[in-house]
């Protein structure tokens, strides 16, 4: 009997189901579907501001990028600037001793800087041993500082000419790295202008200027080398003269000693006629 009453029962509950679905058009509402729905759609407009947000930045962003990479206009009429060019050493060759010179200070060829130096200066002879060996060791000292010196300054003219010779012979090569850069950053092709281009050009400006900066330093060397000569042969000029004076000094006293002694005797041994 009790089974019988909990099959009509179940049979009665399960009606009543379907006529509440049948009753609300067949559509169940479940608050838990709703509240997810509803949270979810939350999260979409929250998505939707933020890619609002991130397109505004990515087309200010292309934007100022489009603005950045804008060239000047009329680049080379407005900053291209001309220079004088290196002129070569131009001399007369009367006697044919200056024609080495002159190729040697053009080119920096070591050997024509040397057989053009020897041409056209006076060559330095030597003493014999003959005549070293008359001299006092002051006066032997003198002549062997005064014989350094021109053998130095030799040196320094030679190195000093070789390296003018050189920057020169190299002038023409850097004129024309210089004239590269310039049309490459004066050039509006876009290939040329992009920011590893642009560093590359700033690299070689730098790299060119150190060289430029090495060859200044090398002819300010070639300066110091020759006033230091110079101090030189000031300095043996005044210690010659102060040289000179000691020794005249003290042959002074030596011979008026000896004059002094020779005087007394003369006058103890002279008799009136």
């Amino acid at each position: 009997m009790k089974k019988r009453i909990l099959t009509v029962l179940l049979i009665m509950g399960l009606c009543v189901g379907t006529a509440s679905a049948q009753f609300f058009g067949g559509i169940v509402y479940d608050p838990t579907n709703y509240a997810n729905a509803v949270l979810r759609y939350g999260q979409l407009v929250q998505q939707l501001a933020q890619l609002r947000q991130t397109y505004a930045e990515i087309v200010s962003r292309y934007e100022l990028a489009v603005h950045m990479a804008q060239n000047l206009q009329d680049m080379p009429a407005r900053y291209r600037a001309q220079f004088s060019n290196w002129r070569d050493v131009v001399a007369a060759d009367t006697y044919g001793n200056t024609g080495e010179w002159v190729n040697g200070m053009n080119t920096g060829n070591t050997g024509a800087v040397d057989a053009g130096y020897q041409q056209a200066t006076v060559p330095l002879l030597q003493y014999s041993s003959q005549e070293l060996d008359g001299m006092t060791p002051a006066e032997l000292d003198r002549v062997k500082s005064q014989y350094a010196s021109v053998e130095i300054s030799d040196g320094a003219n030679v190195t000093a000419m070789a390296t003018i010779g050189a920057i020169r012979n190299d002038a023409q090569n850097i004129e024309n790295q210089i004239n590269n850069l310039e049309d490459d950053s004066l050039s509006n092709d876009p290939s040329l202008n992009t920011q590893i281009a642009v560093l590359n050009k700033i690299n070689a400006a730098n790299v060119l200027m150190l060289r430029t900066l090495q060859d200044s330093n090398k002819l300010l060397v070639s300066l110091v080398e020759q006033n230091v000569i110079s101090a030189k042969q000031q300095r043996e000029d005044t210690a010659n003269s102060i040289d000179a004076e000691i020794e005249r000094r003290a042959n002074l006293a030596g011979n008026l000693a000896q004059v002094t002694s020779t005087l007394g005797s003369s006058l103890q041994n002279y008799r009136m006629p």
